[in-house]
Formats: C-alpha cells, structure tokens, sequence
C-alpha cells in the first residue's frame, strides 16, 4: 500500500534547466549592456565553465566571472546581471504541466508527500515558497540536511523516517535515474522515473515505472494500492 509518494524538486516537479538557461541568458545581455566587453557566446561558455567547476547551484557566478575578466567584481555589471537573472527567473519558474493537481490528488487519497533534493536547502525552499508548494509537503530533505547526495541511501532514510513509512510503503519519482531510481530501488522503494523531465536522454531508466506527465503517477498509485487490496 502507497503511503507516501517521495519527489525530488528540480526537473521533476520544476522546470530548473529551462528556468536556469532563460534567467542566465537575461543576465548575459544585460551584464553585457553594463560594459561586460564579452560576447554572449563567450560569456555563457564562461559561466557554464564556472558551473561545471563549481556546481550548477553556486550562487556567485557572476562575481566569478567578473573576478576572472577583471581581476575585480565590477558591482555595476554584477548588480545588472543579478536584477536581470532574478526578473527573469521568477518569470520562467513555474510546475510542469499538471503538478499541482496531481499533488492535491495526491493528499485527496490521504498520501503523504515530502521532497528529497540535492539542492541547498535555502534555494529549495525558496523554489517551493515561490510555487506555493510548502503548504502541500510533509517534509523537505535537502543535502544540508543530511550532507549526502543521491544515490546515497542516507536522505532516502531520513524521508522514510520523518514520513514513518517502510521502504514498500512509499514511491520516489525523480528524473536522475542514477540517483533517484538507484538510490530509492536500493532500499526497496517503488520507482518512477519523470521522463518528462529528462535532460539527460536517457533510454533505459530502469525504474518500475516511467512517467510521460506526472498525472500518470496517480494511475501508478491507484494500480499499486489495488494490487495490495487484492492480496
């Protein structure tokens, strides 16, 4: 019996990749308007250097991309940069297509729901704040929480605990399938993979389930709540 469903946030319940990539873009061109003295071209190939280095949620790019060109942080460029970024973020932050009322479905049939992420905590939070999703979820495991990333089975723990499930009691839906389905099937969590959300071109997610839209979860849930009815 599914009694809680575990989501990771970003790519799974967001849009991050898109948000990042149009917020990023808007901060470009207008660092560049400010005297940045690159191409837009070159400045992103800088940037995503900068993340590829320093991880996709480090939260001074910009300083260090100014600090590389000039030596210094230009606070003129950096404070275009970042006003543009944040208009355009909140902008381009929205659910996929059909979250919300698959998460309200979801607390419909009496199912808890929690969150396990690998972002900071402060980011994830803010993310959810912004969707009005903090209201919908039990609990939120971020890596400042347990200082573990997926695949390790120690944030998978700690939702199951805080949720008090057993590891069959629940389902993780997540778009890694390195991490999310790795590390949930390890211990014996249902999986289903978010291909809707897939950057990564994935071809065998290997999870129980895949997911094409995320309402298709509650077909999932209802199939497996009937299987344990029927036993």
């Amino acid at each position: 019996m599914i009694k809680a469903v575990i989501f990771d946030l970003d790519n799974t319940l967001v849009d991050f990749m898109s948000m990042k990539q149009q917020a990023v873009a808007a901060a470009i061109n207008s660092m560049i308007d400010a005297g940045l003295g690159l191409t837009p071209a070159e400045a992103r190939d800088r940037i995503d250097a900068i993340y590829q280095e320093r991880g996709i949620e480090f939260q001074k790019v910009f300083d260090q991309l100014l600090y590389d060109i000039f030596q210094k942080v230009d606070y003129k460029i950096l404070s275009a940069g970042v006003i543009a970024y944040r208009r355009a973020r909140e902008a381009a932050l929205v659910p996929y297509p059909h979250v919300n009322m698959t998460l309200v479905a979801i607390l419909k049939r009496g199912i808890k729901l929690a969150v396990v992420s690998d972002a900071p905590s402060r980011e994830a939070w803010l993310r959810l704040c912004y969707l009005d999703f903090h209201h919908l979820f039990d609990h939120v495991i971020t890596f400042d929480d347990t200082g573990e990333r997926k695949p390790s089975p120690v944030p998978f723990r700690r939702a199951l605990e805080l949720l008090q499930v057993k590891p069959h009691e629940a389902i993780m839906v997540g778009d890694w399938a390195e991490r999310d389905v790795v590390g949930a099937a390890n211990l014996g969590i249902t999986t289903a993979f978010a291909r809707y959300g897939d950057t990564f071109g994935t071809t065998e997610s290997h999870a129980d389930y895949d997911l094409g839209d995320v309402s298709e979860l509650l077909q999932v849930i209802d199939t497996e709540n009937a299987k344990e009815r029927g036993r």
